[in-house]
């Protein structure tokens, strides 16, 4: 059974950063995609970046050139480190892992984490 646990959300004033991580268990991480998803309270599960296990990336527009996906395959930890914050960033992160379809939809991923609340004050 994999496990996903993410950790690192937080209160964080606009323009600053954060560094969220996922740890897995369960199955062999470096051979696994992971990737970062987000959710705002009344609106739908939004991609925000992937890795692959072969470590190429994909981010959405949104947070291109602010945000910054990687993974430590000899920590089985996924991380996405978050500069320049902005209000419309707020929301819960997911991790997922073993894409199955396409990576930038929810559908597309078998196994969830809890989520991390990121909040960011204006």
């Amino acid at each position: 059974q994999v496990q996903l646990v993410e950790s690192g959300g937080g209160l964080v004033q606009a323009g600053g950063s954060l560094r969220l991580s996922c740890a897995a268990s369960g199955r062999t991480f470096s051979r696994s995609d992971m990737g970062w998803f987000r959710q705002a309270p009344g609106k739908e599960r939004e991609f925000v970046a992937s890795i692959y296990w072969t470590g190429g990336r994909i981010y959405a527009d949104s947070v291109k050139g602010r945000f910054a996906i990687s993974r430590d395959n000899a920590k089985n930890t996924m991380y996405l480190q978050m500069n320049s914050l902005k209000p419309d960033d707020a929301a819960v992160y997911y991790c997922a892992s073993d894409s199955t379809q396409s990576v930038t939809t929810p559908t597309g991923w078998v196994y969830w984490g809890q989520g991390t609340q990121v909040t960011v004050s204006s």
